[in-house]
């Protein structure tokens, strides 16, 4: 359905920009005798702005009037973008086409669509920074990047190679001649969507999102008073060894609306004790596990106090594992507030597919 959805889209946004640049063309008349420093602006702002805003749409697709907030530094700078490049693309075309110099059109055309793509990859992994706080992993940030740009330009490549070959073979008869460039957009739009549709998806299998009982309580004196606490660190708090947040990998605590990167394989261990993966205080030394397999996860309690813990709400009544599925809700009790209406508790949600961690 996600390669769908960016199939269309690029499609869509391709047409969009050619009947733009018509409009311009022909309908106002403006720099007629430059018809691709006009028609390529249009088709690559277009190009970029649909593969921003599908992206960031698909990303949060419950909440789309948010997405649309969030949408807007992107999309103007994907629009500033494509308008860039197809100035400097049709720029280059214009001066090519002189005739005084004599240059095969074919590779010309390959160049200028490489040229159009790359912006377009370029657009989509900057922008990306601003409508996903995934972004803050420097690491996933770069390989994001260099994933759209290398994608893009293998299918802007592409693009221009099937077109020319359609050309070659005679696929577009005299009485079509004038929708070859349509169609070769068209194709264009199509093989970016299928390649950021691919490119895009995320990569992180399942994450805990902190909620309730993780609320920001001020700065921690233990990581530079050593008197503070002697004996251990007194908030909740992760193994950094094993574990990191989402947005910052250097962080060590735990607050409401940070998520936990999960492995996508191993045994996280959820306690009180300093050994513990996911250190709570309060609770008992070793509440629960959680394990980690491939495309799934299940929670194993402690024999001794499953009663400290809650799945969508309803308490453990026994030391059975629960399957994992994505949206659940766990909740975890301080040892020595074990009913119902106490009002310390420790609320995780689980993901195991991680859109986007703003939504």
């Amino acid at each position: 359905m996600r390669a769908y959805f960016y199939i269309l889209a690029g499609i869509t946004s391709a047409l969009i920009g050619w009947n733009i640049g018509q409009i311009f063309l022909t309908d106002l008349g403006v720099l007629k005798q430059f018809p691709e420093v006009v028609l390529f602006p249009c088709i690559a702002s277009s190009l970029a702005i649909g593969m921003v805003l599908t992206e960031v749409l698909i990303s949060s697709p419950t909440r789309p009037k948010l997405s649309l907030q969030i949408a807007v530094i992107p999309v103007m700078i994907a629009m500033g973008f494509g308008i860039l490049s197809g100035l400097v693309t049709g720029g280059i075309s214009q001066i090519v086409l002189l005739p005084q110099i004599r240059f095969d059109t074919r590779i010309l055309r390959i160049v200028c669509w490489l040229l159009i793509g790359s912006s377009i990859g370029l657009a989509e992994g900057i922008t990306w920074r601003w409508h996903s706080i995934e972004a803050g992993d420097r690491k996933r940030y770069r390989k994001r990047l260099l994933t759209s740009l290398t994608g893009s330009i293998i299918a802007s490549l592409s693009a221009a190679l099937i077109f020319e070959i359609l050309r070659q073979i005679g696929a577009f008869p005299p009485a079509f001649k004038g929708i070859e460039d349509p169609v070769g957009f068209s194709i264009l739009g199509m093989l970016l969507g299928f390649v950021f549709s691919i490119s895009t998806s995320p990569s992180y299998m399942a994450a805990l999102r902190a909620g309730a009982g993780f609320e920001y309580t001020g700065p921690k004196y233990e990581d530079f008073d050593p008197n503070a606490n002697t004996n251990s660190k007194s908030y909740p708090g992760i193994d950094t060894s094993q574990l990191k947040f989402v947005s910052d990998s250097e962080a060590d605590e735990i607050e409401e609306g940070l998520s936990i990167q999960l492995p996508t394989q191993g045994k996280i261990r959820i306690g009180s004790s300093e050994k513990a993966n996911i250190r709570i205080p309060g609770l008992p030394l070793h509440a629960a596990d959680l394990e980690i397999k491939t495309r799934e996860a299940v929670l194993v309690p402690n024999p001794k106090f499953y009663h400290t813990i809650e799945v969508n709400g309803d308490r453990l009544g026994s030391r059975r594992e629960i399957h994992l599925r994505h949206n659940y809700l766990l909740t975890f009790y301080p040892l020595d507030q074990n009913t119902s209406n106490d009002e310390k508790i420790y609320r995780f949600v689980y993901y195991n597919r991680f859109l986007d961690t703003q939504a």
